[in-house]
Formats: structure tokens, sequence, C-alpha cells
């Protein structure tokens, strides 16, 4: 029996941009991915800046990323409080480290580029951080959706379905891969 992918979105607790957290879930559980949610708070739902909740499966300095095949940024205003946690920077480093898909979105971008995975990549945020991206060596392409490798960033709520599926397009181009030491004739 094949195991189920799992996909983890991090989460501002306060102010995430709904919509990017929404769309991409709902696209995500419809394919049968197993979805967890991580934040800095799970005693009380998050909240998103719409006023959606979401409530956060586990705490981000809990993160484990070898236990996932994604992990997601989500975007919002509230995205900043992210910029320097070191438990988000942390899971941006490990996930290039297990060649994970790490995918951010808005104003999440700005994590991974603090982190240093976007140094000498091709990246896209919102454009008023378009410079974040910059001092820290990443290369701003101000496309709506950027791919370097597994590093998948896109710059608002607009294309937040765009988004989804091409994380879903790269999930599912590792899924058809044959197993490491496989082979084909």
């Amino acid at each position: 029996m094949k195991l189920k992918k799992k996909i983890l979105m991090v989460i501002a607790h306060r102010q995430f941009r709904d919509e990017e957290y929404d769309i991409p879930k709902t696209q995500f559980v419809q394919k049968h991915f197993d979805v967890r949610v991580a934040s800095t708070n799970v005693e009380i739902p998050a909240k998103g800046m719409l006023g959606g909740e979401a409530t956060a499966d586990l705490l981000l300095e809990h993160v484990r990323v070898d236990e996932y095949d994604a992990v997601v940024f989500v975007g919002g205003e509230g995205a900043k409080s992210l910029w320097e946690n070191k438990g988000a920077l942390k899971v941006c480093v490990d996930a290039v480290k297990e060649k994970k898909i790490l995918a951010a979105i808005c104003l999440a971008p700005v994590i991974l580029a603090n982190a240093g995975v976007l140094e000498g990549k091709r990246a896209t945020v919102f454009p008023s951080e378009q410079a974040r991206i910059l001092m820290r060596r990443g290369i701003y392409t101000g496309k709506t959706m950027e791919q370097d490798g597994k590093i998948i960033t896109a710059n608002g709520p607009s294309c937040s379905e765009v988004f989804a599926r091409k994380i879903l397009s790269e999930l599912e181009l590792i899924e058809a891969a044959p197993e490491e030491g496989a082979y084909t004739l």
C-alpha cells in the first residue's frame, strides 16, 4: 500500500491571507494529500485577514520537515511575524537540505530569503517587498509565479489557484519518478 503524500502549510497566527490558505488547502485535500498546519500557537484558532479561521495541528518549532513532501508558507500581513522566526527559518533550511518542495506566496517569500535559501535563486514576492529578496541575493523576477528547482514562489492572493496547481504538479512528478536505485529498460 502506497503512503499518502503529506503537505505542511505554515501560517501566521494572526493576519494570514485567507485565500492563500483556503484555495491551496482545498485543492490539496481534493487530490487526497494529507495536509497539516503549523503555526506559532495551537491553543486558539489562527485568524485570517478576511476573518477566516484555521486550527494549527502543531507548533512551528516542533516541525520535522522529513515527515513532509512539501512545505508551503502562506502570506498575508501576518507573514511578517515569521520573517525572523527561528522555527520558520529552520523549516526553510531543512526543506532545502531534505530536497523537499518549498513554496511561499505573497509576503512569505521573505521568510525564505531571510533563511538564505533564495540566494542565487529566481523568486518573486508581493511587489512591495522585492528589495528584501534582492538584499538576500535572491534574483527577483517580478513574475506572478516563479519556480527555481524545488522552490516555488508567488506574489499574492490573485495567483493562489495557479500556485496550488504548480505545487500539485511538482508533487505528482515526484510521485511518477522511479524510486531511488530503480532502473528502467
